[in-house]
């Protein structure tokens, strides 16, 4: 059984779901999580009606699967991560105190250990941007940031393992937290679209990779 961090139902499968254990197609069922949990069926099938309610898990039959993002559906996302993502820089250049950028920094620092391990530079990733939402200092913003995160671990795979991606976003990183220390919002704004369309981009050649290699 695994032992969670999290003791609520509906925290514990997103987790599962946004670190790879549940990928998309994969099915959930409810006597398996209560057994993986160790807790009740109940607070399991509330967490999995409130999963499908926000379109992470989608019908099968009378199965709940993992969704998964079409081609549209995946350049939607993107499109306003990008904006999103860059009014939160832009807002933390200017909010931002002097701690919050410093810690930062030295994400940045300690991420450039991870670069053989594209897992570990997927959560540091996370955790990265989710540093930069809460330094916005705009809870309406983080609470729209933390949707379009939530709908981002439909995507199986990391772009991180593409690669060299992970060197260039580092560099990316870098080049965000400096104009966010010079307190440029506008700079950090744009290094952050700048950051998530290349992002976008390394999808785009996974995704056309991979359907070659299904071809």
């Amino acid at each position: 059984m695994m032992k969670p961090v999290n003791t609520d139902a509906y925290s514990m499968i997103l987790e599962a779901i946004d670190i790879g254990q549940y990928r998309p197609g994969d099915r959930l069922v409810e006597s398996e999580l209560a057994d993986r949990f160790g807790m009740s069926r109940t607070p399991i099938r509330e967490a999995l009606q409130r999963l499908e309610t926000q379109s992470l898990l989608a019908r099968d039959g009378r199965s709940l699967i993992v969704a998964s993002l079409d081609h549209n559906q995946m350049a939607e996302l993107y499109v306003v991560r990008g904006e999103l993502e860059g009014l939160a820089a832009n807002l933390a250049a200017r909010h931002a105190t002097a701690e919050e950028v410093r810690v930062l920094r030295e994400m940045v620092q300690a991420d450039n250990k991870l670069l053989n391990d594209p897992a570990a530079m997927a959560r540091a990733n996370r955790r990265f941007h989710k540093q930069i939402h809460l330094a916005s200092h705009n809870r309406y913003l983080v609470q729209q940031l933390d949707l379009v995160h939530r709908s981002m671990a439909l995507m199986a795979t990391t772009t991180l393992a593409a690669e060299g991606r992970a060197e260039i976003a580092q560099q990316e990183h870098d080049a965000i937290v400096r104009a966010i220390e010079a307190g440029d919002g506008a700079a950090a704004g744009a290094a952050l679209r700048e950051h998530i369309s290349v992002a976008f981009m390394t999808r785009l050649k996974l995704d056309a990779a991979r359907r070659e290699e299904e071809g």
